[in-house]
Order: structure tokens, then sequence, then C-alpha cells
């Protein structure tokens, strides 16, 4: 009887200024839970509209693909036939990028293999030019090969790139005045549709075109084999723009799908965490009724 009155006077008393109820707490972690939660689904809700989308310009991307894999192949069949013979050291690199992001490590893999190529000191010259295709490629090359960045290109192939794209970048690219041996393009090779690999195709100048073989046994004019020097540039470049863009749509999709997953996972766990909160905060009101109710 004398521990049930204490308990009521201490029931009774005022509480001390300042001083946060029992369950203010668990409210504030709910609450910012609850608005997590909130975000996380939005986010969610993106992505998934993204990768419908990236999945929409997969499609078209690969047709494109499969058309302009004919400019390439012509391209080497012909260099097949006219092999260089003493090809200098100084290469001019064309790294094919884009100016989007949201698709992975696809820009970070043709930079990587231009890295790799300037490795090779007894087949490239320290020296060699490089023009990037694409602002991405070009805000990281410009920090690991400042000195070689020559000339880059922005706002070609933002949907799906065209021949007249990669005869423009050609034409800029011979009226430059950049002195070179050969080209060579690094652009990433589709595989499939959740893969791609970085690849290096070469294409020969108009002077090793000249000293070749397969053309010397011919008389050509000056003209012929520059307007073919310049055409075999174009197909080259288109070639690879349509591939590395059907691989940008790809690996945008899986990235928005891995996305879309990540966000589903938190969502699963900030609900079990919200819920155990909740719960928590019922038992604790709970408890405190009980309490009171028995002191009286």
């Amino acid at each position: 009887m004398l521990a049930r009155r204490t308990l009521g006077r201490i029931a009774s008393q005022p509480k001390a200024l300042g001083a946060a109820p029992t369950n203010a707490r668990n409210m504030a972690t709910l609450r910012e839970i609850e608005l997590r939660l909130k975000s996380v689904r939005n986010i969610e809700k993106i992505t998934k509209s993204m990768k419908m989308i990236a999945s929409t310009k997969m499609n078209k991307a690969q047709r494109a693909m499969q058309a302009g894999k004919e400019y390439g192949l012509a391209n080497s069949e012909l260099f097949q036939h006219a092999p260089a013979e003493d090809a200098g050291k100084r290469t001019l690199f064309i790294v094919v990028s884009s100016d989007k992001g949201l698709c992975g490590g696809i820009h970070s893999s043709v930079t990587k293999a231009t890295r790799r190529a300037f490795a090779e000191k007894d087949k490239v010259d320290e020296d060699s030019p490089v023009m990037v295709i694409g602002d991405k490629s070009k805000a990281q090359l410009s920090r690991l090969l400042p000195r070689n960045l020559v000339m880059s290109f922005n706002q070609i192939g933002r949907d799906i790139p065209t021949f007249a794209d990669a005869a423009g970048v050609a034409d800029l690219i011979l009226t430059s005045g950049v002195k070179y041996d050969k080209i060579a393009i690094v652009y990433n090779k589709f595989v499939s549709a959740i893969s791609y690999e970085p690849a290096i195709v070469e294409v020969e100048s108009e002077a090793l075109l000249k000293e070749s073989p397969g053309f010397k046994a011919y008389e050509m004019e000056d003209d012929v084999t520059r307007d073919l020097s310049e055409f075999s540039l174009a197909n080259a470049i288109y070639a690879a723009l349509v591939e590395a863009h059907a691989c940008e749509q790809s690996a945008r999709r899986n990235a928005m799908d891995n996305a879309s997953k990540n966000a589903s996972d938190m969502i699963n766990r900030l609900t079990l965490q919200y819920n155990r909160g909740r719960q928590a905060a019922i038992t604790n009101e709970l408890v405190d009724i009980i309490t009171g109710a028995s002191a009286l």
C-alpha cells in the first residue's frame, strides 16, 4: 500500500523544464525514416522509367549498329588487301565516348584502353595526339593525358549517330593540321546486351595507303587516294559511333536495372526498420499506460 502511494506521488510530480517526452526520440526517428522511404520510392520510380526508356533506345541502337557494321567490314577488307609496311609510332587516337552519364563504367573503359595503349612505349610515341568524341572521356583524359589532348567534339550522337556526323568529324580531323603516321579509334565493342569490351581499330593514313604494296601495283591519281583515305576514315568513325552508342544504351539499361533493385532492397529494409520502431513506440506507450494505471 505504501509503495503504491509512493509511485502515485512520483507519477503526479511535474516534469522538469525542457525534458522531452519518453517517446519523442522514437517519433523523430520514425519521421526521418518515413521521409527517407518517400525519397527512395521516388528514386525507384525514376530509375524504372529510365530503364524502360533505355530498353526502347537500345533496340533502335542495335538495329542501327547492325547496319553500321557493314561500313566497318568494308574498311577491314580494304586494309586487309593494302597492309601498311613501315608505319611510324606517332598515332592519332580517336576516343569515342558520349556526353551523357548514368551508364556505368562505359566511359572509363575507353579511357583505360587509351592509357594501356600509351603504356606500350615500343609501339606508340609518348607525344601522340589524342582527340575525344564526348565530354565524359574528355574530362578523364584531360587529367591523365593533358599534353596529348588536341581536340574534342561534343553534341555528337545525342540520338542515333548518322554518317553525316562521322563525316563531319573526319573532315575536322583531316583539316586540323595535326601530324600523325596512323590513326587508332578507341571505342566500346558490343558483345551482348549485358556486356561490352574496349577495342581499338586502326585506320591507315593517305601516306600509308600510297606506300602499301597493294596500291603501288596500280597507277592512281593523288585525288583518288586522298578521297579513299577520307572516306575510309569516315566509315571507321561511323562504325565505331553506332557500336559505342549501342553499348551506351545497354550499359544505361543495366545500370538503371541495378539501381531499381538496390532501391527496392533499401525500401524493404527501411520498411522493416519503420515497422519495428513503430511497434516499439506503441509498446512503450502501452507500458506507460499500464504503469500509470497500476500506480492509482
